[in-house]
């Protein structure tokens, strides 16, 4: 896909490249999650802004400089990056990312500065309903984590979970059927299923 020219900075004619030159330019996007330090800690983090290549995060628990973490975002799902600045408030990353992930990216974050004035919903391939009832969702560790089934699809599901929920992006069982986590909010998240070679991979 062709990079969102809103979220791709052009360098001035004649510029000198810097060493901290972004390659994508930077746009005002607060989005919540958590992040894990190389030492497993688990630390919530909320985006002041963020770009196809990094961010910079709003933490009261920082990492050290230069250390690589992993961030889970709410909205953008996990996310590999190193930290690259440090700040009384805060600190930036730059994210480890192929083209291919740097393009969902892109479409997610226009998506999402774009969804409150279109209007736009979230594209779901096949429709969801309300239901209800007790399910156990099966987490990488093996964990089994007691769950409230709020909804149901060809494709996917949501729950509401009784413990600590798992992260955007882990590869989860729900019943037989092999699930990555897909969009998490407070203790409910939603999965979809996952099928043939993605289910093999597993």
């Amino acid at each position: 896909m062709t990079m969102p020219n809103f979220l791709r900075s052009a360098p001035p004619a004649g510029a000198v490249p810097k060493r901290d030159r972004r390659s994508y330019k930077r746009v005002d996007l607060r989005l919540t999650g958590r992040f894990l330090t190389s030492e497993s800690d688990d630390r919530e983090l909320l985006t002041s802004n963020v770009s196809c290549d990094g961010a910079f995060i709003l933490s009261s628990a920082p990492p050290d400089a230069g250390q690589q973490i992993v961030c889970y975002f709410d909205e953008l799902g996990r996310v590999v990056a190193d930290v690259i600045r440090m700040t009384p408030g805060g600190f930036a990353v730059r994210f480890q990312t192929s083209t291919l992930k740097r393009d969902k990216l892109a479409d997610r974050l226009t998506w999402l500065l774009n969804k409150d004035t279109l209007g736009l919903a979230e594209d779901r391939a096949s429709p969801r309903f309300s239901a209800t009832g007790q399910a156990v969702v099966i987490l990488p560790n093996g964990i089994q984590l007691q769950c409230r089934l709020t909804d149901i699809s060809l494709t996917g599901a949501a729950f509401e979970a009784q413990g600590a929920p798992p992260f955007i992006g882990d590869r989860v069982h729900t019943g037989n059927l092999p699930a990555e986590v897909v969009r998490v909010a407070g203790k409910k998240f939603a999965v979809r299923y996952l099928r043939g070679a993605e289910a093999a991979g597993s």
